[in-house]
């Protein structure tokens, strides 16, 4: 199996629902050209689910409260899976281009979790305009502006 390297350029802070990117120094300068963008993908290590057992999990059993009782950890967004990636569209606050913190509305993220990467979403490349998914899920929000006032808790089971 081949290995690969990465470097936290951050960390993502949680405390008491108030939401934020904290860049390294070093790479406060990346955040040029960001102004403009109302949301960002945000690439980010869960440290904290990152253990041999959680890594050679390949189904969950019942992850979601009405969804199916196994499912493969690739249809679902479990923090244990092989590589513990977690991904998250966000809308963005602020950005202090001084300091290197960015603002956020919100990210399903505990604190000091390592941020590995940040991209512009991009609509022409992001957005799909007519996704389907599975009838346990039909009824979750269908845009992420909607989603911080939906009861995420009675739906996961991790």
């Amino acid at each position: 199996m081949n290995k690969y390297t990465l470097d936290k350029i951050g960390k993502i802070i949680n405390i008491n629902g108030d939401f934020s990117i904290e860049l390294e120094k070093r790479f406060i300068p990346a955040l040029k050209g960001l102004d403009g963008f109302s949301h960002l993908q945000i690439l980010y290590w869960c440290d904290k689910n990152d253990n041999k057992k959680a890594r050679e999990k390949t189904i969950i059993e019942k992850p979601y409260g009405k969804g199916p009782e196994l499912m493969g950890v690739f249809a679902t967004r479990s923090p244990e899976r092989p590589n513990p990636l977690a991904l998250s569209c966000v809308y963005v606050k602020s950005i202090d281009y001084s300091k290197g913190i960015i603002k956020l509305a919100y990210i399903d993220a505990e604190n000091d979790t390592p941020l590995i990467d940040i991209k512009p979403y991009t609509p022409s490349l992001d957005r799909v305009e007519r996704p389907s998914v599975p009838h346990w899920c039909s009824h979750w929000p269908k845009c992420s502006e909607n989603s911080g006032l939906f009861d995420w808790e009675s739906e996961f089971n991790f």
